[in-house]
Order: C-alpha cells, then structure tokens, then sequence
C-alpha cells in the first residue's frame, strides 16, 4: 500500500484515481511515499526519509523546497497546461478590461440613484466619460509561447488582433499548436517595440526575474496596454509606476496585487483568479494524480520539475528497478556491471540526466536480490533505488 498525505483540498475527481485497494490517503499521514498539495507551504516541512515525491496541482512550485527534494531524491511533479484555458479565458478578459473601461463604468453606474433624476438620463450623460476602444486590429505582444501563451495568442488572433509572439524557447509541441496567423519576434526589443498591447506567460525563474524594468519600458509605445497573469516578480513595480507616471503605460492589468499599485487609477488588479475555476482545478488534480501514481507504481517521470522526463513501457513479466543519482561519469556502466556479474539479464533500460541529477529505469528477467539492491546502493552518487 503506498500512504499519500494531502494537503489543500484537492478535487475528489482526481483522488479518486488513487484505488483504495493500493492507497491510503489522508492529512496527517505518517512516513507518506507521496504528497500531493496546492498552495501550501512545506518549505518549513521536516521530509521524511519515506517521502519518494510531491505533487503539485498547479505550475507554480515556490511553495516546495525544490533543492533539498532533489538531494534527497524526491521528485517534484507540477501540471503544466492543465490550468491553460482558464488562463487564457481570464487574460482576453483583461485585453477588454483594459481597452473599454468596463469596471470602471460599472462603479460609476452602481453610485447612482433616483434622488436627483431618472438613472436613465444619468447614464446617457455620464457615460462618454467611460469611452474606450476596440481590440480589433490592434498588436498584442505575446511574451512566452508555452501552453497559456499560445492560447492566449490563437484567440487573440481569432479575434481579429495582430498578434507578434516572441519565445526563443519554444516547444515542438507549441509550434505545432500555435496559429499560422501569429507572427514571430525575432527579439524582445522587437515585440515591446511594435505592440499596443503586451502579455507575458512565462514562469519565474532567476534569468526571467524583473525581466520588464526601466530599459524595457523605455522601449514601449506610448499608451500600451500590459497584462501579467504569470507572476509579479516578473515585472520591476517600481519601474511600472514611473511608466504609468510618464504616460508609457496606459493600463496595467494584473492577476498579482502588490500594495505599491493599489487603487492606481491605471491599474486593474485581479485577486489571483487565474487557475480559479472548477475545471481548472479537476484538471490539475487528475494531471498531478496520474503523474504521482505512474512513477510510484512504475517509476515513470513526466512533467517534473527538478528530474528529467523519464518514460519508459512496462513489458511483463519483469521487474523494474528505479535509480535515482547525481549526474556523474560511468554511473549506468557500474550498475549494469553489477547486474551482468550478477547474471542477471537486461531486457530495457533508460537513462536520463537534468543538471546535477539523474535517473535510470531498468526492467530485468528476475527479481534482483536484497544483495545486489544493496550494492547498487552503494556506489557513489547514487541516490535512491526502488524495486517495482
């Protein structure tokens, strides 16, 4: 029986998944093999020896101490793509929101009443003040062209904007799904230079931190439109409010309140709804279920974050044996010598590295002994080893 501990309230359509018969699931489980989580902090959590890997039901892993997971072999699985179309749904909300004034007029309109004349009249003469403009034939800019990005930049596009998208690391996977009608950046500079609207889809990492400041700002039209449905930190707050201050930036519109910005006239600030929907969340639960499950039952790897995509077909009969290590020389000649002195047979092996660490998957014709387990276990650098 493998023993998951759940932390947040994950949807019951993905929990559901893990059969009673193999799993034991519950928040104050002791010594789990598996964690699966939302929001909650576990950067503070004592990891247990037993814990094999984390989970999460989101992109987003801040929350998860990602390098001591990987000393200690635990890998961390997140759900790329599963929180997609409520991110893109929310983001073309945003291009409105910032073209039409439309909460703005609804506060106004809500402040309105019978006392000093018909509400009718008040709003045929009041609401000039709340003119705005059309998407249509405008340029977004689409910074990241990754799941949410390429989304966001297909319905953009269906909706009759020009859409400029700049990503020098695009997938095979989002070439293939992003419209022929979305033209390419060959620069940054490029894009902030041409766009009259601009949104950015890429994760937060230590080279994409504050990627938009003061030069890039200073690059800008006049009067652009910026979304950021991604994360603060990817924007310098302080720079933004000179931009706003000097007419560079005409609206911001944000899934990521920061006090700084509050209540700024030019600022719309959206209570981190991104992924917050019911869909979203069924999705993300399934994804980070499924992906929990086949790699404690089959050692399999999609979608982590700290180890590589590791994927490999279970043929029976067999035995897999999982090896997770730092990414050192002659470490499969080692184990594969152990196992031929051993004469025991290999019938499919896989092995894959990411940075400092690595993972290997072998099935073999019979159940290796506690001796040789012991023994590969032993060579330096090795990390953990599992028998499936």
């Amino acid at each position: 029986m493998y023993k998951i501990q759940v932390f947040n309230k994950i949807s019951q359509k993905g929990l559901e998944l893990l059969g009673k018969d193999k799993y034991i699931l519950g928040t104050d489980i002791q010594e789990p093999d598996g964690i699966l989580v939302r929001s909650q902090e576990l950067k503070n959590m004592d990891l247990p020896s037993s814990l094999k890997a984390i989970a999460r039901a989101g992109v987003g892993v801040n929350n998860i101490p990602i390098d001591s997971c990987s000393e200690k072999g635990i890998i961390v699985f997140n759900t790329p793509g599963a929180n997609a179309n409520a991110v893109k749904e929310l983001t073309i909300c945003g291009l409105l929101l910032a073209s039409r004034k439309i909460i703005e007029g609804i506060e106004w309109t809500n402040s309105l009443s019978n006392e000093d004349g018909p509400i009718d009249k008040k709003v045929e003469q009041g609401k000039k003040a709340f003119k705005g403009g059309e998407i249509k034939g405008k340029r977004l800019g689409v910074i990241g062209l990754g799941a949410i990005g390429v989304l966001v930049a297909n319905a953009a596009h269906s909706l009759d904007m020009e859409v400029l998208g700049y990503d020098p690391f695009m997938s095979i996977d989002s070439a293939w799904n992003l419209s022929r009608g979305v033209d390419k950046a060959e620069t940054l500079q490029e894009l902030l230079e041409k766009s009259d609207f601009i949104t950015i889809h890429v994760p937060l990492l230590e080279q994409t931190k504050y990627m938009i400041g003061r030069e890039e700002f200073s690059l800008m039209k006049k009067g652009v439109k910026l979304l950021n449905f991604s994360r603060n930190e990817l924007i310098d707050v302080v720079a933004l409010k000179e931009a706003i201050e000097e007419g560079i930036v005409d609206k911001y519109v944000t899934d990521f309140p920061e006090e700084e910005i509050l209540g700024m006239d030019e600022v719309l600030c959206v209570p981190h709804l991104g992924a917050s929907t019911a869909e979203s969340e069924e999705n993300c639960a399934i994804m980070a279920v499924n992906e929990l499950k086949d790699y404690l039952e089959n050692g399999n790897i999609r979608n982590s974050v700290n180890y590589p995509e590791c994927v490999m077909p279970r043929r029976s009969p067999s035995y897999r044996i999982s090896i997770v290590n730092h990414n050192i020389p002659n470490m499969v000649g080692q184990i594969t010598t152990l196992l031929a002195d051993a004469h025991i047979n290999i019938d499919n092996l896989l092995n894959k590295s990411k940075g400092k660490y690595a993972y290997t998957l072998l099935d073999v014709a019979e159940q290796p002994t506690k001796e040789i387990i012991d023994s590969i276990e032993n060579i330096e650098g090795i990390i953990r080893v599992r028998v499936l």
